[in-house]
């Protein structure tokens, strides 16, 4: 096993380059393309200290036969091969990971079918707090695994996840994230290189947050593989809730089925960027992606964009976005069931809302997630 636990150290929060100097770079400026939309004053309000989570390392409780954790030196050869393989190396969240020094959790996944469920607490005490996983799925495994990720206010949650797939495995990696404060933030990027016949479904649902942040980066190393991607956010008050996905394919016969959806109330702001590069290499790609938004206030917002970028002329590749509020005649005949004018809107939501929480790993079920999400729990 590689775990660690991680440094704490407060520094003094009138550094106003404290975040720029862990990183190593300088924060992201809203004159960059990728990040016109993330305001970053909710990270930049978080006390300045690296704090360590209040269960320590990173260990989980129980492993499955088939996982087993990764000796230092095979960790070593792995790690960074995913980010490097999806181009984000040197992107800011990354650096900002490595310099908060995270907790660190490698895990090889053998040939059967598993399940796992990796929690975090981000616990009371305010500041930063980082986790690093490594997952190697080796031919023909087939692994479930949910992470619930849970922060109060005062506190920001970094978590860079790396993946390698081998031929013919499976992977369905869920992610519930859940803030509760003005003041918490995750920024999350997950790095995956997926070799030929594998599969692949990543979905995130999130709420809560003052600032969130995700990046899901795929590779198809050779194309003929599948990637499905889910994403569900959910935005009120002046929450921030922000996507940047991108898949690539490098070889014939990809796969991509993307859909994300969005529920901003208040004002607050959802962000989707999704882009799709299809060179040459990659013919007979049948990629579609869709962003649905529901639009509950007048002062909230919405931005998507997604885009498909193709070179090769053997494609079946389509891309589409909505952005709408409740439907009159949806809530009209609700109400003319007898149901509450109230009540019907958030039944309609709750229904927007499913079609991505019904793909989550079985595990979620016991969490609830709708109701987590709603704030109902």
């Amino acid at each position: 096993m590689t775990a660690t636990t991680p440094r704490t150290a407060p520094v003094s929060e009138g550094s106003a380059d404290w975040l720029a100097a862990l990183a190593g770079a300088p924060l992201p400026s809203r004159r960059q393309e990728d990040w016109r939309f993330t305001d970053l004053t909710t990270l930049r309000s978080v006390p300045h200290q690296v704090a360590s989570s209040e269960n320590g390392g990173w260990i989980p409780p129980h492993l499955p036969s088939g996982i087993t954790t990764l000796a230092d030196g095979d960790a070593e050869t792995h790690r960074g091969r995913a980010v490097a393989g999806t181009a984000c190396a040197d992107h800011w969240p990354v650096r900002f990971n490595a310099g908060l020094g995270p907790a660190t959790l490698a895990l090889r996944v053998g040939a059967g079918t598993w399940t796992l469920e990796l929690p975090w607490e981000g616990g009371s005490m305010p500041g930063c707090q980082a986790r690093r996983l490594l997952l190697v799925l080796e031919p023909g495994a087939d692994l479930q695994l949910l992470q619930v990720i849970r922060a109060t206010d005062d506190q920001a949650l970094s978590l860079v996840v790396e993946v390698e797939m081998g031929p013919e495995s499976r992977l369905k990696l869920g992610t519930l994230a859940l803030g509760r404060g003005a003041r918490s933030t995750l920024l999350a990027h997950t790095a995956v290189r997926q070799a030929a016949g594998s599969e692949l479904s990543l979905i995130s649902a999130s709420s809560g947050w003052g600032l969130i942040r995700q990046e899901p980066r795929v590779v198809q190393l050779e194309g003929a593989a599948h990637t499905q991607l889910r994403g569900l956010q959910l935005v009120d008050g002046q929450e921030v809730a922000d996507t940047h996905s991108h898949v690539r394919f490098e070889g014939p016969a990809g796969v991509l089925d993307q859909l994300h959806k969005a529920v901003a109330d208040g004002s607050g702001r959802s962000v989707f960027n999704g882009a799709v590069q299809v060179p040459r290499v990659a013919q007979q790609t049948n990629a579609a992606q869709l962003s649905r938004n529901l639009l509950l206030s007048d002062r909230a917002r919405i931005d998507t964009k997604p885009e498909l970028e193709i070179v090769a002329d053997d494609v079946k590749c389509a891309h589409g976005a909505t952005v709408s509020r409740l439907q009159r005649d949806e809530l009209f005949y609700l109400q003319s069931r007898g149901i509450a004018a109230a009540q019907a809107a958030a039944l309609l939501q709750r229904g927007f809302c499913d079609e991505v929480l019904r793909e989550l790993p079985a595990a979620a079920a016991p969490h609830r997630p709708l109701q987590s999400l709603l704030g109902e729990v």
